[in-house]
């Protein structure tokens, strides 16, 4: 699959952004990402409100092989065969897609920037001792 079949395959859902992720793509709206194109498929993000609508249609979710290993990932679906070639069904599923993604988005923890990390409330009341200082930062008399 290639960025202008996807942004074609997407057009009646809206506009999509197509960013290169791994070996292949990832597809987002709004600054959500809600699909991947990889290894030729197409998969759609997942919860457990939607996965019974993949298991209806037989599809699995995304896996790929290790050295040592299978793994799943069960936020990721394959997109039925059947929705290729029906773009409206297609753009149902894309917004179920974008949902699941939306939900799952608050979950994530902000990450600390500049190195700042949490003290917990414990550790935050004991006194800290002062600090030195050097004799290279001492004003000079």
């Amino acid at each position: 699959m290639d960025r202008d079949f996807l942004i074609d395959l997407f057009a009646d859902f809206g506009p999509v952004t197509i960013r290169r992720m791994f070996s292949g793509f990832g597809i987002s709206a709004d600054g959500i990402n809600f699909a991947l194109a990889l290894r030729g498929g197409l998969y759609l993000r997942a919860d457990e409100a939607s996965i019974p609508r993949f298991e209806v249609e037989g599809v699995k979710p995304f896996q790929y092989q290790t050295s040592t290993k299978t793994v799943t990932v069960a936020s990721y679906w394959q997109l039925p065969e059947r929705l290729y070639d029906d773009p409206e069904e297609l753009t149902e599923w894309a917004r179920v897609a974008l949902a699941a993604a939306q939900r799952a988005a608050p979950r994530k923890r902000p990450k600390a920037r500049g190195g700042t990390k949490a003290v917990p409330s414990s550790a935050a009341t004991k006194k800290q001792p002062a600090k030195k200082t050097s004799k290279k930062n001492k004003p000079s008399s």
